[in-house]
């Protein structure tokens, strides 16, 4: 099963997610969602496949997210400029993402992810 996994390797609960893929000895490729961040046209797509709404996208806990006082933008936002704001910048977007041919998992939830290899 080849995913693409993206991840802030200081973030622990992405670590947390790392280790459990490892540890299932499920074969994925790593990117550094701030390094090499996700673009519009990626965003969009994932956001489509998920199934989930735009906003959970959104790393809701992050300083950048706080300082630019998105909590209070967002809801006046279109879905068009939610999804080019949060490609400016990997930092905004909820990580890690798990990204697989049908399915799309923002966060790491143990029970999400046992679910996708059964």
């Amino acid at each position: 099963m080849g995913a693409l996994f993206l991840w802030y390797p200081k973030c622990s609960t992405c670590q947390k997610a790392k280790k459990w893929l490892d540890g299932q000895g499920i074969d994925y490729e790593a990117r550094d969602i701030k390094e090499d961040h996700p673009s519009e046209a990626e965003l969009t797509a994932w956001y489509q496949r998920s199934g989930l709404e735009l906003k959970r996208f959104f790393n809701t806990s992050g300083l950048l997210y706080k300082s630019m006082q998105l909590k209070d933008k967002l809801p006046q936002m279109s879905e068009e400029e939610k999804l080019a704001l949060l490609a400016t910048d990997g930092m905004l977007v909820k990580r890690p993402l798990l990204i697989l041919e049908d399915q799309v998992l923002v966060g790491f939830k143990e029970a999400a992810y046992q679910e996708l290899i059964k």
